[in-house]
């Protein structure tokens, strides 16, 4: 006996058969197109599903065929729960692990989310061509349930492999071009950046200078546009002498600090983009002689520890790290072939000293 969807789809005419486009592997929805029954009865069929009645097996083992589409051994392995193992990988170097406060938070967030599902974790790097085929030889073995992805620059090519050969994989913050691809976790950055830079003109500072993360990443992107968004609402103009760029490190946040003051020594606030950045901005503006906060209010983004030890404190935008985490290990975990959601957590405004009103 066949369910009743079952009975309105084999007794259909099957529309025309469309090809995957060339630029990525078919899915099970292109098979389910093209046997013009629904994905969840290819997936019956593909599970050993006993109420998948003969027209619509035979209607699927002929467009499995027709569209070229291979059983993703990674889907399997979630779907059967065989495989326990997840990879937590970080396209940066290794000495970025714990250089950057906020990826052993991460590490360590996700671990235990894993653990409540019974599942381990493998740390691996990938930021040369040799790590990122070991990583590869690694995934490609069929062991694990699939990939959590950290730090996702544009034109990454781990990123790029990672999907073309169908590891399920969610990133941590949006992979820039993979959008559709690959699933993804973050704090609203382009909202936390406004209410970040909000907060700086609420306290009547007009010369907000901005320093950037890596504008080849998604999450520094979207915080200088929310830094923009914040001026243009408040009818402020965006000025490039106002914006420098670093790379999360402390260092390039003093430099860039030090730019700032060369290009634009009237400047009476900065956003950083993250804590690290703007705790070496407070460096050096400690060493041009300019007071924080009175001379010079300092917001950062991340609230992953350090803020609070900085000298003032540090006001930050506090990132849902732990939220972040088990979403990260939901989406793997409840994947749904052909589908990448996105899921935006908000993040809040934590003041402390180093920002305050001009006095």
């Amino acid at each position: 006996m066949h369910d009743g969807s079952e009975i309105r789809e084999t007794g259909s005419t099957p529309p025309a058969p469309v090809a995957a486009p060339a630029d990525r592997a078919p899915t099970i929805h292109d098979v389910a197109h093209a046997a013009g029954v629904s994905s969840g009865t290819v997936s019956r069929y593909l599970n050993g599903h006993k109420w998948v009645g003969g027209a619509s097996a035979d209607a699927i083992r002929a467009a499995i065929e027709q569209t070229g589409y291979r059983r993703n051994r990674f889907a399997r392995s979630l779907a059967t729960g065989r495989s326990s193992t997840v990879v937590f990988l970080l396209t940066e170097p290794q000495d970025r692990l714990f250089g950057d406060p906020n990826y052993p938070i991460l590490l360590r967030e996700i671990t235990t989310a894993l653990a409540d599902r019974g599942m381990t974790l493998v740390l691996m790097t990938a930021s040369e061509d040799d790590e990122r085929r070991r990583v590869m030889d690694f995934v490609r073995g069929g062991h694990i349930n699939g990939v959590l992805l950290v730090s996702s620059h544009l034109d990454d090519p781990m990123t790029e492999q990672l999907a073309a050969a169908g590891v399920p994989t969610v990133s941590c913050g949006r992979p820039i071009g993979w959008e559709s691809t690959i699933a993804s976790v973050s704090a609203d950055d382009r909202s936390g950046a406004r209410v970040a830079t909000e907060h700086l003109i609420g306290l009547g500072r007009r010369r907000i200078g901005v320093i950037t993360g890596p504008l080849d990443i998604g999450g520094a992107i979207d915080r200088l546009d929310g830094y923009r968004d914040a001026l243009e609402a408040a009818g402020l103009p965006f000025d490039p002498a106002l914006v420098a760029t670093g790379d999360w490190l402390n260092v390039s946040g003093r430099e860039a600090m030090t730019r700032l003051l060369a290009t634009a020594p009237e400047v009476d606030a900065v956003f950083a983009s993250n804590d690290l950045m703007a705790s070496g901005a407070m460096t050096a503006l400690r060493i041009a002689g300019r007071v924080v906060p009175d001379e010079v209010a300092v917001v950062g983004f991340d609230d992953s520890g350090l803020a609070a030890t900085t000298d003032p404190p540090l006001t930050t935008m506090r990132q849902p790290f732990a939220e972040i985490s088990r979403e990260m290990v939901r989406l793997l975990a409840e994947r749904v072939p052909g589908e990448a959601p996105a899921v935006s957590l908000p993040a809040h405004l934590i003041v402390r000293d180093s920002t305050a009103a001009h006095r």
